[in-house]
């Protein structure tokens, strides 16, 4: 699997729409995203992972903690993943249930947790629970596999140097 582009709307430190875009960085597919404390390297991960399995990259933090605190009411917050796998695209676009203005601007109300995933203009999957287990037959790997093998935060590299 690698990632072609990221998009996060309202998630995490990202107040606005933040698009990183993965097929600048060439085809090897290792990359290493490094900044200051804060800057925002854990939430890439985490709308990765998200975006993937609905859920974060880090067992300290929750689906209910990526909507910013700087976003306003009618930013809606969401992640899209776009990324190739044996050869194929793959758009994936999830949002975690949240606080959002109403249609009409009067209140606020929960807008629910969402996902769909596509391959060549097709849905395969388009509910939460579903995405989520098409991704993990897809890549034949869980969300705690997926964040040990393929992305190491830097406070989980001793636990692979430590794994039997």
């Amino acid at each position: 699997m690698r990632p072609l582009k990221l998009t996060l709307s309202a998630f995490g430190p990202y107040k606005n729409e933040c698009v990183i875009d993965f097929s600048c960085l060439g085809e090897n597919g290792l990359y290493l995203i490094c900044g200051d404390t804060g800057s925002g390297k854990t939430t890439i991960f985490d709308a990765i992972t998200f975006a993937l399995y609905g859920e974060a990259s880090g067992s300290n933090r929750t689906s209910s903690m990526f909507r910013s605190k700087y976003a306003a009411l009618d930013v809606p917050t969401f992640v899209e993943l776009v990324f190739s796998y044996r050869e194929k695209i793959y758009p994936i676009r999830r949002n975690p249930a949240y606080l959002r203005l109403k249609k009409n601007k009067s209140g606020t109300t929960m807008q629910t947790a969402d996902a769909a995933l596509y391959e060549s203009g097709q849905c395969l999957a388009d509910k939460d629970g579903e995405v989520t287990a098409y991704v993990v037959k897809l890549l034949g790997l869980d969300r705690d596999q997926f964040t040990q093998i393929t992305m190491i935060a830097q406070g989980d590299f001793l636990k692979l140097l430590l794994a039997k």
